[in-house]
């Protein structure tokens, strides 16, 4: 890769890292539905990361630790659902399943060849291309658009879906 693609990365990065949660309340978010927000962009950081900084760098390093931590986390509680809870919203409320970040919809589709792979994000196993920079940008946008971040609030449209999904699930 060359330098002008490191700093594109990093422009990336950058753009990540200027984006604030302050004006929510992060405590009153669906604990499920914090942790796979928190979870994507754990995974864009880290392939932006990868792209930008020597692999053995302690940030890329630190990155990889949390991710290998997350992967227990995932096992726990209703985190195991999230996946299918997303393929159920494909079906039953395709509306609600286009407003998600389209990370979570290339992801957690098992349509969709995109996934986490040694923890980067990989949108077609078949290339070797890089993720280019602008796509990072895109989605990280969409992780903090207003509508988004507010429905992740426990009494707010994504959650009350979640909500459903797990009611219908002990059925």
């Amino acid at each position: 890769m060359d330098m002008q693609a490191d700093s594109e990365y990093l422009f990336a990065l950058t753009h990540l890292y200027e984006k604030s949660l302050i004006l929510h309340d992060t405590s009153l978010f669906n604990r499920t539905l914090y942790f796979y927000f928190i979870d994507a962009l754990a995974h864009i950081d880290y392939t932006c990361s990868i792209y930008t900084f020597n692999y053995q760098s302690p940030k890329n390093i630190m990155g990889a630790e949390y991710l290998r931590w997350r992967i227990d986390e995932e096992k726990k509680g209703d985190h195991v659902k999230f996946p299918a809870f997303i393929n159920w919203l494909k079906s039953a409320h395709p509306e609600k399943f286009a407003s998600l970040p389209s990370l979570w919809q290339m992801i957690y589709d098992p349509d969709d060849p995109a996934s986490y792979r040694s923890f980067r994000i990989v949108l077609d196993p078949d290339s070797r291309q890089e993720i280019l920079p602008h796509v990072f940008l895109a989605i990280i946008d969409e992780f903090f658009e207003p509508e988004f971040l507010k429905s992740l609030y426990e009494d707010a449209s994504l959650s009350t879906l979640f909500a459903t999904f797990l009611r219908q699930e002990q059925v």
